[in-house]
């Protein structure tokens, strides 16, 4: 009958301590969260501008291209023809490599990225 009492006591008197241990927990549990969202929103907010910015270059090297093969065969709609070619031959070819050059490195960047995110996480009780 005595360590029902003496359970009772060590709850009532560590209480307190337990309160401020679940809420410095979820506080943890919450700025971890706005740690992961920033960072996505960093990298979603660098990739919008290097796309742009990328296609802004597209955009100038196709004209240079153009006018380029417009000067060589004497005629823009060949010069531009061949440019639109070249352009339609890329697209082709990255659509058809798409897995290998861009989804697979990308499953692989954030499968390292969330292990070094746990690996660097605070200890929980087991760890300790």
């Amino acid at each position: 009958m005595s360590q029902p009492d003496n359970l009772g006591g060590f709850i009532k008197e560590n209480k307190n301590l337990l309160k401020e241990y679940w809420e410095t927990r979820l506080e943890i549990y919450r700025l971890q969260g706005i740690k992961a969202f920033s960072k996505t929103a960093g990298y979603f907010i660098w990739i919008i501008i290097s796309l742009f910015l990328a296609w802004l270059l597209i955009i100038f090297i196709g004209l240079v291209l153009g006018f380029w093969l417009s000067d060589l065969t004497g005629s823009y709609v060949k010069g531009f023809g061949i440019t639109a070619l070249i352009i339609l031959l890329k697209i082709v070819l990255l659509a058809v490599f798409r897995k290998p050059l861009f989804i697979n490195p990308i499953i692989r960047g954030l499968l390292k990225k969330t292990q070094e995110d746990t690996s660097s996480a605070p200890p929980t009780d087991s760890n300790l």
